[in-house]
């Protein structure tokens, strides 16, 4: 299929170099994860829209790129975790994530994210190439029949809650956040910045803002406890897989995000351990996603990522082995850099007054909101903080809120 066509050699200098560019973009991944709320899409066209002003072969501003992206996907579960605002990509997890930081297991639940994208990337590299040629020939059956699987999702969900009030209350979560996406997806806002888009007002509303809202009169994060992983290896080695399985659905699928295969992957967690479950296999999906599309991109010529369109706008040469050298080298700095600042993250917001924190990181949210989507954003994301109430309200779980992505495309709007 001529995924890769040419070897490359590197002399000592041009490899100081492309290291010099994946460190960059490393450090600028590792900002952005972070940053609470900030999505790894807007991020990538902000990089996209940098790049051109960057002195350097554009192969290596992509291998810059690539990296940035990967690192995020690692590190954008620690505000998920501290403060209760995920990446789109984290929403799934960031709930039943927070709750174990709740029960002081947050440094045990930072561990085992890591492993979940750490694994993916193990496991995705080896698996890219088949899975590729697999997923070229499946593709137009998966496509035709996605909504009715999305739509069985749905149903399993909610049909699994604990309780008769919570089920309306989850299929009623679920249709006001379909409702939301149908209306909000499509538009194109007027902001101060242009690569701005909806997707950050409506996570950071649905999923952040209620968690926050709740904090304001709680006792902010407790002392943790230590840092040993609980969870059988098996148990993490198959969620890691099921992560990684879904994160290459998602990356030759155009219009399916990384929330949206996390939020499929949900049913094979094991009930007994479904916190810990969810973290490992969503952050395999976030990371794998990457991985995938970088493949799907080579071999389709379609970007199917924020990252990977962001990589395609600004020229970058598809040099396979280089990027996908600048992928594992950033997966491996982000999966020790996850336990290393994640720790600190959570001590530093224990020892903060939660209220206050709670307040500020909410005003952070509406200025995000607006920079990204103009005034729209900032009404967007107050109603989808509403929208994010109700499963609280009637003891549903959250991830109903997943309507927003996966309501539209039930209905292909």
């Amino acid at each position: 299929m001529g995924l890769v066509d040419e070897s490359v050699v590197f002399a000592p200098g041009s490899a100081a170099l492309a290291l010099g560019f994946v460190f960059g973009g490393i450090a600028l991944g590792t900002v952005s994860g972070l940053v609470p709320g900030l999505h790894a899409n807007n991020f990538a066209l902000l990089l996209a829209a940098a790049a051109p002003s960057i002195p350097g072969p554009p192969l290596y501003v992509g291998g810059a790129m690539l990296a940035a992206g990967v690192t995020h996907t690692f590190l954008d579960v620690v505000p998920a975790l501290a403060l209760g605002v995920p990446d789109p990509a984290m929403a799934a997890s960031a709930l039943p994530g927070h709750r174990l930081v709740v029960a002081g297991r947050g440094r045990e639940a930072l561990r085992l994210s890591a492993l979940g994208s750490g694994l993916a990337v193990v496991l995705a590299v080896p698996l890219a190439l088949p899975m590729t040629r697999l997923m070229v020939s499946v593709y137009p059956t998966i496509s035709a029949h996605l909504p009715l699987a999305l739509a069985a999702v749905a149903a399993f969900l909610v049909l699994t809650e604990g309780s008769v009030r919570a089920c309306v209350g989850g299929a009623l979560a679920f249709a006001l956040s379909a409702g939301l996406g149908v209306l909000t997806l499509d538009l194109e806002p007027t902001a101060p910045l242009a690569t701005g888009g909806m997707l950050m007002p409506l996570f950071a509303g649905a999923f952040g803002a209620p968690v926050l809202i709740e904090a304001l009169d709680g006792a902010g994060v407790p002392e943790q406890a230590d840092a040993v992983v609980t969870t059988p290896r098996r148990v993490v080695g198959s969620m890691a897989f099921a992560g990684t399985v879904s994160g290459a659905v998602v990356g030759y699928l155009p219009g399916v995000s990384a929330a949206v295969a996390a939020t499929v992957a949900l049913p094979l967690v094991p009930n007994d351990d479904g916190a810990r479950g969810f973290l490992v296999a969503t952050s395999g999906v976030n990371t794998s996603n990457t991985i995938f599309a970088l493949f799907a991109l080579v071999a389709l010529g379609s970007p199917r990522t924020g990252v990977l369109v962001a990589l395609d706008s600004t020229g970058v040469p598809l040099d396979l082995p280089l990027l996908l050298s600048a992928v594992v080298l950033a997966a491996g700095v982000g999966f020790v850099l996850v336990p290393l600042l994640g720790d600190r993250y959570l001590r530093t917001v224990g020892r903060l007054d939660y209220t206050w924190l709670s307040v500020v990181i909410l005003c952070l949210l509406v200025v995000l909101s607006f920079l990204f989507a103009g005034f729209i954003g900032v009404g967007t994301f107050c109603a989808a903080a509403l929208v994010g109430l109700v499963p609280a309200k009637v003891g549903a779980r959250r991830v109903h809120l997943m309507g927003v992505l996966m309501g539209p495309l039930i209905l292909g709007v």
